[in-house]
Formats: C-alpha cells, structure tokens, sequence
C-alpha cells in the first residue's frame, strides 16, 4: 500500500523538512568546526547564489554565470588566505563582472552580487572574529522567523504583507517571525547576553524577511518561480538563504556602530 499523500497548502512539507534537516546538520556541523570547514562552505553557498542570480539575469549567459560562480569562489579564498583589510577591495571584482554580464537591472545584478559576497565573507570574519556564538544566533533567528512565518502564515492566513512582490506572505506570518525572533533574543539574554538582544533580534528578523522579499521582487522581474531547483522542496540555494543575506549584511552594519551585544556589558 502506498503512503498517503500529503496535499493542499501542506503539499511541500516533507521535500522541503527533509532539505531543511540536513541543511541544518551539515550547517550546524561546519559552524560548531569553524576554520577551513565554514570557510569552504561559505564559499561553496556564496558561489552557487552568484551563479544562480546570473543565471535569472542573464539566462542565455549560463557560461558567464558559471564562470561568474567560479570567480566569486576564486575571491573568497583569496581575501580569506591574504587576511588582510586591503585585501576586501577584490570582494568588489564580482559585482562589477555582475554589472558587466548582466541583461539589464545591471546595478540590481551588481548590488546582489556585493550583498553575496559580504555575506560569504562576513559570516566568517564574524565566525573567526566573534567566534561561534554570533553565527549561531543570526542563524537561529532566520530559522526560527521563517519557521514561524510559514506555519503561522498558512494556519491563520490574512491580509497580506506585500501581494505584489511575495503573495504568500502575510501579515499573521511575518509578524510571527518578529516574535520568534524576539524570543530567540530572550533565550541568549538568559546564557548572558546583553539584553539589548531581545530587540536587535527581531530588527534582524525583519532585514532576513525583506531580504527575501527583495529576491521575489527579482524573480518576479525575471519571470522565474525559483533561483534553481538544487535543493529539494526549498527551490535554490539563493531561495534558501536570501533571509540569510538580509540579516548578515545589516548585522555587519551594525557591527560598525555599536559593540557585538553577545555579552552583558
């Protein structure tokens, strides 16, 4: 006897839990191990989002993007073996071959592609620099804002948070992902966190949210329903960890004018 078939709204669930919980053990295994292990990984995910975003801007490019994807990996592990300040003016080649290769929406194409590669670089200076602690925490609030978004949005439904752009979204599930992020924000507040956590969390929530709002603008523009079909029941890894960037990117931000608020202080 066949199993049953799970349909409807929940039609999704299990392709993309499955994904999910070994996107997570791999993560959360390269985090906990730092080093060469997270900085392969975070080259490895920052060069298929660059390849996947030339190949929504530019599809009849696939060689561009692809060596476009290659560069970008080249650039990452170039500036982290220099590790030297002077060495994140290189993080800038991409985005100008971005601008370059792109068919139209250059500056979009070439701001996406700095978005990216700060991000790549970001997550580890932030891992090496702040140790695994911080990349646990924007990490969790991503998931636990999308986690909560998608449940709550599909149970209670409602107006939605921007029906033009991302129509699945509602109100109910985005303001559900600013709670979570809220409480994940408590729960570090309780293992000696400043307690300014507890509202940094939800502003990061919210960069994560309209990071992904902002590449359903770009697949809506492009006429694509996801970035690739590489990871199952998610679409591609840019579908997967657009949130991702939104959060990092304001978070280094933040790391310029105020202190890390991982300890009391």
């Amino acid at each position: 006897m066949s199993a049953p078939k799970i349909g409807g709204k929940w039609g999704d669930l299990v392709p993309r839990a499955a994904s999910g919980i070994a996107m997570i053990v791999v993560g959360v295994l390269a985090i906990w191990l730092g080093g060469p292990v997270f900085a392969g990984l975070a080259v490895l995910v920052s060069a298929l989002m660059v390849w996947e975003l030339m190949m929504m801007l530019a599809p009849d490019r696939a060689a561009n993007a692809v060596g476009l994807g290659i560069v970008a990996a080249a650039v990452l592990v170039a500036v982290f073996w220099l590790h030297n300040p002077f060495g994140l003016i290189f993080l800038l080649i991409v985005p100008i071959l971005a601008f370059v290769y792109a068919r139209g929406r250059r500056l979009v194409s070439a701001a996406y592609a700095f978005a990216i590669m700060l991000t790549g670089y970001g997550l580890v200076a932030l891992r090496e620099g702040a140790g695994l602690t911080i990349i646990f925490w924007i990490v969790v609030i991503v998931v636990v804002s999308d986690v909560a978004g998608y449940f709550v949005g599909r149970m209670l439904g409602g107006p939605k948070f921007w029906p033009k752009v991302s129509p699945k979204k509602t109100w109910s599930g985005t303001v559900a992902g600013w709670v979570g992020a809220a409480l994940v924000g408590v729960v570090f507040v309780q293992f000696g966190a400043a307690t300014s956590l507890i509202w940094i969390s939800p502003l990061l929530a919210f960069a994560g949210q309209m990071g992904d709002i902002v590449e359903s603008a770009l697949k809506r523009s492009t006429g694509v329903k996801d970035s690739s079909a590489l990871i199952p029941g998610h679409g591609g890894v840019l579908d997967r960890f657009d949130a991702l960037i939104g959060a990092v990117v304001v978070l280094i931000v933040l790391t310029q004018v105020m202190p890390l608020p991982l300890t009391e202080g």
